[in-house]
Parts: structure tokens; sequence; C-alpha cells
């Protein structure tokens, strides 16, 4: 049987990047595929650009709605309840996924039944699609997850199992920067398994406009209240001072424990292009 895919994607004025997420879903040539855009009322090309594809050949996956949200997460969340597939992802409209993804990601989902989260490596790309280097990740570790500075599982490469959203798991809205890392958290407490394949799955755009490079601060103080929300530490150590400290010392192993995997696993000598989409 052939895995269906859900792909949710959130969209709000990026319309000079949206045509390019759009077509590495279809040139995927998956049989089995949706395309989920929620859009938050964009004022730029974006509506227009989603119109145009409503009646075009090769483009019946694709189903989009316009409307107001509640931010990302809000929209996301539509998106996940509308989806019918057996395998959910999230992909940003500014990023894109690199060819043969789906069938990668559906042969390691049919080759471990009993893993409900996949996530893989990913380019960097910058503003005009450009692969500035590719990114090796490790096998899934809780502890470098709750304790690194960064979130080391790709969102734009992680695909999960339906079952993860029909037990009643959805992103915390009033979350608008870590709530990827949140989720993984919060999944990876309730049992949820979780696996890290090798293969480079998406392509991550940094540019000026984006979150992760324009929201740098808000990211962190909201990642930072997370991480003390999750961890017993916060519970443990009345002392802010010592609190702080403490959380310094577990940042700091988990980055060591991080950059000694990738070490090992060769990921800073080894960061050659995938084949696939433009340089």
């Amino acid at each position: 049987m052939t895995l269906r895919f859900s792909i949710v994607t959130p969209s709000l004025n990026q319309g000079r990047f949206l045509a390019e997420a759009l077509e590495s879903v279809r040139i995927q040539n998956y049989p089995n595929v949706e395309h989920l855009v929620l859009d938050g009322n964009s004022s730029d090309e974006t509506v227009p650009l989603l119109k145009s594809l409503d009646h075009e050949a090769g483009w019946g996956h694709v189903h989009w709605r316009s409307e107001t949200d509640d931010g990302q997460s809000d929209a996301l969340n539509r998106g996940f309840r509308l989806s019918s597939g057996d395998i959910v992802a999230w992909l940003n409209s500014d990023d894109r996924y690199r060819p043969g993804c789906f069938r990668n990601v559906a042969g390691v989902f049919a080759e471990n039944p009993e893993i409900d989260i996949v996530y893989g490596d990913l380019a960097i790309i910058n503003e005009d699609g450009a692969i500035q280097r590719v990114r090796r990740e490790i096998d899934f570790d809780r502890f470098i997850l709750l304790y690194h500075r960064v979130l080391y599982i790709p969102t734009p490469s992680t695909f999960f199992r339906r079952r993860v959203f029909e037990d009643g798991n959805w992103l915390r809205p009033d979350l608008h920067y870590a709530m990827d890392y949140e989720f993984f958290l919060r999944l990876s407490n309730a049992g949820y398994r979780i696996k890290h394949t090798s293969q480079v799955l998406a392509d991550f755009r940094v540019h000026p406009g984006s979150k992760s490079r324009s929201m740098k601060r808000q990211q962190a103080e909201e990642k930072q209240q997370i991480m003390w929300s999750f961890s017993p530490i916060s519970a443990a150590i009345r002392s802010l001072y010592l609190r702080r400290l403490a959380f310094t010392g577990l940042e700091l192993t988990a980055g060591l424990l991080r950059r000694s995997r990738k070490l090992l696993r060769g990921s800073y000598f080894f960061r050659r292009r995938p084949e696939g989409l433009s340089r």
C-alpha cells in the first residue's frame, strides 16, 4: 500500500518563495499526496499565484485557503486537522523539499512500523536558492534536544505518522518562534519514537525576512522559557542564580555531545552538495 502524504504550508506574504515550495512537492512525482496551503490573508502575490493553480493541469493535489488566523501555529493546526494523509509534515513557504524526499521517507516508515516521527538532514540555502552548506545531524537524543541552544531536529525535514495528531497532539497556538521545539519535547515525553535518517530531505532558506534571522532574540527567549518549563532543574533548584548556572553547564554539555557525535559521523568533513534542485 502506498502511504499518503499530507504537506501543510503556512503562508504570509512569502509569495516570492512560495512557488518553489509548491514546485518541490509537485516534482516528487509521488502517487498519493495532498498539499494544504493555509494563507493568512497575504497582500502580496500569494493569492494570485494560488488562484492560478486552481484550473491548471498537474496541480490538483494543492488545496488552499486564505483567511485571517492567529499566527503560524494556529494555521498549522488548522492544516493538520484538514489533512488526510498517513504521513503528515509541514513545509514553510520559503523552504523546499529535495527530489526523492517522499519515497525515502516512505521507505523509512515502511521499514520501521514502530517509529512515529522521522527526521533527516537538510541543506542551508540563501535568498536566491543557492546551497551554502549541508547540515548533517545526529540520531535522536532527548538530553541534547532539551538542553542544546539550538533545535537540532530540522523541521522542514521532519515527518509524522498520522497517529501523532489522532492522539490529540497539536502545536501550542501561544508560541510563535519555538513551537516546534516544544512540540518535539512534548512528543518525546509522551513516549513517541523518533528516528533520524541520513538522507538530505529538504532545503532551509535563510534570508532577511525569515524568523530565524529577524527574530533571533524572541526565538531564544521563547526557547529558554520552554526549556525551563520542561527541565526538572527548575523545580529542584530554587535559587535563580544557581539555576542559571546549572542550565549554562547543561547547555555546554549538550553542545559538546552534539559536536562530538557529529565529528564521529564525519559531518564536519563531508558537506558536499546533494544532487537535485538549483544551486
